[in-house]
């Protein structure tokens, strides 16, 4: 089935783009052709970026430079003008020329373009992008620009960005739903694989350039991901010559780091390097109430509470390089290699009382002492070739992802009454070991070509190999002191999938109007197998993914779209592993076998308007799902719970958001984000006879201020309301954060301390409710940062 399949989808975009070469192909019978020199020397300029314009100042045709300066660009018969650039050099704009059929070449001969007035190697960039970049399909958040994230992770960035949530346990959350697809220069990443969101804590903010968020991708994009995309691109540069940037990091709790990012270019090849080290320390603390109502009448009462510190090293190296064969013509390989060693100390307390607090049963205290090692590998092929007409490109990537991690725990829990005296009979020691591996195969092409005036038509394919295997033993101390393994705690769980997809975009503008629509087909071959158990659960699927957009332009400043997408969330590895954690003696996680994938419509209607010293982006949308995998809680007699992923019925949401940014004052500027939703969750399936209606909103706030003398101040605010979940709710967070900044050694050098959660306010809350049971809890494993960091460039 996968063989016929693959070879469907690989004939299937053959023909199209066979098809739309063939029915878009452009006559351009005219050509402008020259030589670009160095006015001083008449050394030739390769690589210089020619532009031709029409007397309205359209584009309509461009290329780039030889390395002998020539350069010859196809064009249709008209009237135009050529606008011929160099960094370093002032640009150069020609007289006007006609191409008609008489007269069908424009030869300029050689031209001379002059060095600008400051020497090259003493220049230095001031100029900064905005923060955020709106448009109606995706908005763009240039992080460097934002004060907070710095000495911070990518976990930080996502949490300072508007529509988007992160919890102090590093959940990400977009428009107020758990299922967003995080990808990293567009592709997977080791970083969100095994550990999910949390596990960017890993990667230093300073290797960021910027987030692309995505609430309603088209069929371009992988279906995965229910509320959208949030693309993570890091940095690189491309100028000629040598530029780069260093950051040095030191805060409290302890955070001490490292991070160099270097481009050179020199001709033909462009070399980047990107490495970070940091080491920090992360306590945290959580608590737990939780009252089991037994059958004969009594409450069991829980009391617990948590104390924990864990110590990181974390090495990030990413490295690599650009292949010019021509600009048009592009080959880069790069590398990244990861290495996170952590410790983590945990110290629980377990109070136990029946009925109410008056009648105390004694206390036990448990310690988990865990060793993790997790080195990840990723390795990158991608080539890129652009055509003369602008927006023509193919582009193909072959990536391959490693990933290991090791985790060693021993735990060690003694019962001792209410008085104190311990009970020699309550000792208990426990081991466990879990390793977890990951080989992953991702192929890509994708091609545009651009039809008519303003058309455009898109297809490609995708096929991704994947294959995880977690290797666990859970085992305990007996009265002779030997260890002997827990009853069904001692198995290999294989996960292996296979995803096979192909896509297919046609869009055009006319007048004042809009339009794209796009169809994704994705096949999907799943098998999950307990080795030692001898069980196999395999699943196969084919799924459509239509999309559609539509947008009318009432002027450059003002417009509208209405957007469709068809969304999916497969239960991935964590989901499906039914390995129990051991952390908690008291309070288990593990996943289910038997999920099945969540489905998502999501329609979205956006508008956007420029103002003078403003922008605002507005926007209505509407999602369905079904069979909506959320983690439920369940406790049993001893009160024990297990908290494990179930289908439910289903999920109809709405909301209406509101970004922007307005100039109040020359020195003053916010940014503002609003999102306001209602959801009704329906989780009859498990027992919940009432439909879980919720309202709930986010608000966050920036003001940053600009001073004389390079001084820069900035201000933000926080907030989530409460938010029901199908067995309770999760409760409201306020915080608040602060920076400052100073350009220092002739704006080269910028040093900034960052306040995050000034008032240690972030603290994650919680009711869950059962027949049998509630449960009440709070934990803060993020507190308070405090850093200073100084940072460094060249040439940038």
């Amino acid at each position: 089935m996968k063989l016929i399949f693959s070879k469907y989808l690989l004939i299937l975009w053959t023909l199209l783009l066979v098809v739309a070469t063939q029915s878009v192909a452009q006559q351009n019978p005219g050509k402008v052709r020259g030589v670009i020199l160095d006015k001083t020397n008449s050394e030739p300029l390769p690589f210089s970026t020619i532009g031709v314009y029409t007397d309205k100042d359209s584009l309509v045709g461009g290329g780039i430079s030889d390395e002998n300066g020539k350069f010859s660009v196809d064009l249709p018969f008209g009237k135009f003008y050529a606008l011929i650039e160099f960094m370093g050099y002032e640009a150069h704009k020609t007289n006007g020329f006609t191409l008609t059929r008489e007269n069908q070449n424009q030869d300029f001969g050689e031209i001379g373009l002059a060095t600008t007035a400051s020497d090259l190697n003493e220049v230095v960039v001031q100029g900064e992008k905005t923060v955020m970049e709106l448009s109606l399909d995706k908005r763009i958040f240039n992080v460097g620009k934002d004060l907070a994230n710095a000495g911070g992770n990518a976990s930080d960035i996502l949490m300072n960005l508007p529509s988007v949530a992160v919890d102090p346990d590093g959940n990400v959350r977009l428009r107020g739903s758990s299922n967003v697809r995080i990808l990293i220069d567009g592709k997977p990443s080791g970083l969100v694989s095994f550990k999910g969101s949390s596990g960017l804590r890993q990667l230093p903010a300073s290797m960021v350039e910027r987030v692309e968020v995505i609430t309603n991708p088209s069929a371009r994009y992988e279906a995965e991901g229910m509320a959208g995309v949030i693309n993570i691109i890091l940095k690189k540069d491309s100028k000629q010559g040598f530029n780069g940037s260093f950051e040095v990091i030191a805060g409290y709790p302890l955070n001490t780091g490292f991070t160099a990012n270097l481009n050179y270019r020199h001709n033909r090849i462009n070399w980047f390097v990107n490495y970070g080290l940091t080491y920090r320390e992360q306590p945290g603390v959580s608590n737990l109430y939780q009252e089991v109502y037994n059958e004969n009448g009594t409450t069991s009462i829980l009391n617990q509470n948590n104390a924990s510190t864990v110590t990181g090293l974390n090495n990030n190296l990413r490295g690599g390089l650009d292949y010019y064969f021509n600009e048009n013509s592009v080959l880069t390989l790069s590398y990244l290699w990861r290495r996170s060693d952590a410790h983590r100390i945990t110290d629980i307390r377990y109070e136990d009382y029946l009925d109410s607090f008056d009648n105390y049963l004694g206390y036990s205290l448990r310690r988990q002492d865990e060793t993790e090692d997790e080195p990840n590998k990723e390795a990158i092929v991608n080539y890129k070739r652009t055509f003369a007409q602008k927006g023509h490109e193919f582009i193909a990537s072959f990536t391959y992802l490693n990933y290991w991690e090791r985790s060693d725990q021993l735990f060690t829990e003694n019962e001792f009454t209410p008085q104190g005296v311990e009970i020699p009979e309550g000792e208990l020691v426990q081991t466990s070991l879990n390793d977890e591996y990951e080989n992953q195969y991702l192929l890509q092409m994708d091609y545009v070509k651009p039809f008519a005036t303003k058309g455009k038509f898109e297809s490609g394919i995708r096929t991704s190999f994947r294959e995880m295997k977690n290797d666990y033993l859970v085992q305990e101390q007996n009265e002779s002191g030997d260890f002997v393994t827990l009853p069904g705690l001692d198995n290999i769980f294989l996960y292996n999938e296979n995803i096979l997809a192909a896509y297919g975009i046609i869009g055009n503008e006319t007048g004042k109007w809009s339009y794209q629509g796009g169809l994704r087909a994705e096949h999907t071959d799943v098998e999950t197998i307990l080795v030692e158990t001898n069980e196999s659960n395999p699943r196969d699927y084919t799924n459509f993914f239509p999309s559609a957009h539509l947008t009318y332009n009432i002027s450059e400043e003002n417009a509208f779209q209405l957007s469709y997408s068809r969304r999916i969330k497969r239960p991935v590895y964590n989901d499906l592993s039914p390995y129990v954690t051991f952390s908690d003696q008291r309070n288990f996680f593990s996943g289910n076998p038997d999920l099945n994938p969540e489905y998502t419509d999501a329609f979205e209607l956006g508008h956007i308007k420029y103002y003078e010293k403003a922008t605002l982006f507005s926007t209505v949308y509407f999602r369905k799902t079904t069979d909506k995998i959320e983690r439920i809680r369940q406790v049993n007699d001893d009160g024990f719970s297990v908290t494990a992923p179930y289908n439910l019925t289903g999920e109809k949401s709405f909301g209406v958001e509101f970004s922007g940014d307005y100039r109040v004052k020359d020195w003053w500027k916010l940014d503002f984000n609003a999102n306001f939703f209602h959801a009704r969750i329906d989780a009859s399936n498990i027992g919940q006879t009432e439909l879980r209606k919720t309202y709930s909103w986010l608000f966050r706030q920036t003001s940053r201020f600009t001073f004389g003398e390079g001084w820069d101040i900035q201000v933000r605010a926080n907030y989530e309301a409460k938010q029901k979940t199908a067995q309770g709710y999760r409760k409201g967070i306020f915080f608040m954060d602060l920076s400052a900044s100073k350009r220092i050694l002739e704006e080269r050098g910028t040093l900034t301390l960052n306040v995050t959660d000034i008032f240690n306010t972030r603290i994650n809350r919680f009711i869950s409710e059962g027949y049998n049971f509630y449960t009440e809890g709070e934990s803060q494993m993020m507190r308070r940062q405090t850093n200073l960091t100084f940072a460094y460039r060249i040439k940038q």
